[in-house]
């Protein structure tokens, strides 16, 4: 997977410059093909390389600060590489946390490879001159399946995939149970997809990863699913042995719900909010009525007192019809693991009596309020429309825009920029949906979900 490497140079940290040449789809290429992709990673996507690429060097990395890496390794680059049998990746002082005795980690190796392969897909596929209209909801549903498909995570069998949602910032009981939940998971043969990052995100796969070893699973899957913004703060944690990087978080959260047959939710803050607003935005659309989508929310006993606000949000804001999408386990993580393979079970049927296909759900119907990508300026978050009288779903579009603004502000570096240069984010709206909002946002700051570490300064200011 890689050559020799040369001695390390001098920068802030120890580093080395390395010669990879990668597979996974990156081995066998034409000329023409090898070609776009060294135009695409020498152009303006470069810096997105660059700062993707650095993440996953840095893997395990505890800091949720976007700039702390490009920081720490100012000299760092990657260059892409033209061959006659595909192409060569060559990095200049890049972290030697990522080698072990002169050579680049394997699996470092491959998921450096995957963000290689899923920016130039994008740049060259989903482009200025792309022939699919990504401005309309089929357009950018077959986009999502062609970057999942090139990634090579859709994988024909039975419905055995749980997405686990939940907090990069959350406590070691929280994060101990993470992993008993992800145990017994694994024991039932099922397969783990995260957003990639440590925490919640990581408990999971390390669990599952012992209970596939004592069945003797040899093909396990651990996907990680992120986007450019989010990947720089949160780098995939080490059990991930299959990334995904995808455009935007709105392809990242349908590409969640598309390939996974059930989804597990962990305390988390608010991108954990973002995510369970979307998918139940999506689940109360009189389409999707009858689709059967297990949802559990679960965590250690201490965590009751979480989801008891997450759930009187829940009721005040998209109406009791929402509690019947899904069901809150509290410190019993063999029940949660039985209850969603009975849930899987049933998907699996509904699939086949449907012809829908087990490694895509084409069947669910997601409208384009919830695809189109939201920028969080401080103009569009004051506009958001959050008040009594709309429909469930068009109401949790918008509470969802509001928490992905949040989570721009905390750790995308676009948003820390512009609160930086603009003050808070300002959010506006009915006064008890507001007080709800500021009351649940207060709970995630004092239970320090929001930063792994220091003092949180808010992104945004809650108007009454």
């Amino acid at each position: 997977m890689n050559a020799a490497l040369d001695v390390p140079t001098a920068v802030s940290l120890p580093t080395v410059d390395a010669r990879i040449y990668p597979r996974s789809g990156l081995d066998i290429l034409s000329r023409t093909e090898v070609a776009r992709l060294r135009d695409a990673s020498s152009g303006g996507m470069h810096e997105l390389l660059r700062r993707c690429a650095l993440a996953v060097l840095t893997s395990g990395s505890t800091s949720d600060d976007p700039r702390a890496a490009r920081e720490l390794y100012p000299d760092f680059d990657i260059q892409v590489q033209q061959q006659d049998r595909g192409v060569r990746i060559d990095l200049l002082n890049a972290p030697a946390m990522a080698f072990v005795d002169g050579e680049l980690i394997h699996g470092v190796a491959e998921l450096l490879a995957a963000v290689v392969r899923d920016l130039a897909y994008t740049a060259i596929e989903l482009g200025d001159n792309s022939a699919r209209d990504i401005e309309q909801s089929e357009g950018i549903t077959d986009a999502v399946f062609s970057l999942l498909r090139n990634a090579r995570v859709l994988q024909p069998g039975d419905p055995n995939l749980v997405v686990c949602w939940g907090g990069h910032s959350i406590n070691r009981d929280e994060y101990l149970y993470t992993k008993q939940v992800g145990y017994e998971l694994g024991l039932r043969g099922i397969d783990i997809c995260t957003g990639c990052g440590p925490g919640a995100m990581k408990g999971p796969m390390k669990g599952a990863t012992i209970a596939h070893a004592k069945q003797r699973r040899r093909r396990m899957r651990y996907i990680g699913i992120t986007e450019p913004g989010i990947i720089a703060a949160e780098s995939p944690n080490p059990i991930v042995n299959h990334l995904v990087i995808m455009p935007d978080i709105e392809k990242r959260l349908e590409a969640f719900v598309r390939m996974g047959h059930g989804i597990i939710v962990f305390p988390g803050g608010v991108g954990t909010a973002e995510e369970i607003l979307y998918l139940l935005g999506i689940l109360l659309r009189e389409e999707n009525l009858e689709l059967p989508f297990p949802l559990i929310l679960t965590g250690p006993t201490a965590s009751a007192p979480y989801f008891e606000q997450i759930d009187q949000f829940l009721r005040l804001t998209l109406g009791e019809a929402a509690t019947s999408r899904y069901e809150i386990i509290v410190g019993e993580p063999g029940e949660v693991a039985r209850r969603m393979a009975k849930g899987l079970r049933r998907v699996r049927e509904h699939r086949i009596s449907h012809r829908d296909s087990f490694f895509f759900n084409w069947s669910i119907d997601i409208p384009l309020a919830f695809q189109r990508p939201f920028v969080p300026t401080h103009e569009a978050m004051a506009a958001l429309d959050l008040h009594h009288g709309r429909k469930p779903h068009e109401l949790a579009a918008d509470l969802r825009r509001a928490f992905s603004g949040i989570v721009a502000g905390n750790v995308k570096e676009d948003g820390i920029r512009r609160v930086e240069e603009f003050g808070p984010f300002e959010i506006n709206g009915d006064e008890d949906i507001m007080q709800a909002l500021d009351a649940l946002l207060r709970a995630f700051v004092q239970q320090h979900r929001m930063k792994i570490a220091g003092d949180y300064r808010p992104c945004y200011r809650v108007v009454t």
